[in-house]
């Protein structure tokens, strides 16, 4: 059998990589960085600037009363109106968050 052929590898590089650039990506074990808070605060923090530019789009003053004694003005309390713009966002999105979960739940219970 000295005539038998040795069975062709096909490479892009036709083998010529070393041992340390075959080795460069194999998995090192470090686990990943998870990227959740930088995620959170971005959204929190676009969340904030859409909630200061809202009331700019608005040509009128807009007053909000919390209770008879505290309200809010769009034009003279900046930071406080974008404060509560903000939450009520956040109430909002949170309030359609519950809902699709409830519905979730129920929708496995019923199962239809």
């Amino acid at each position: 059998m000295p005539t038998s052929q040795q069975k062709k590898t096909w490479s892009l590089q036709d083998n010529k990589r070393t041992e340390a650039e075959r080795n460069l990506f194999k998995a090192t074990g470090k686990p990943k960085k998870s990227k959740n808070v930088v995620y959170l605060l971005s959204v929190i923090s676009g969340l904030l600037v859409l909630s200061f530019l809202l009331p700019k789009f608005y040509d009128k003053a807009v007053t909000v009363c919390i209770t008879d004694a505290f309200c809010l003005n769009s034009t003279d309390d900046v930071c406080l109106f974008t404060l509560y713009v903000f939450f009520t966002i956040v109430i909002l999105i949170l309030a359609v968050y519950g809902a699709y979960v409830v519905g979730k739940k129920l929708g496995s219970l019923i199962k239809l």
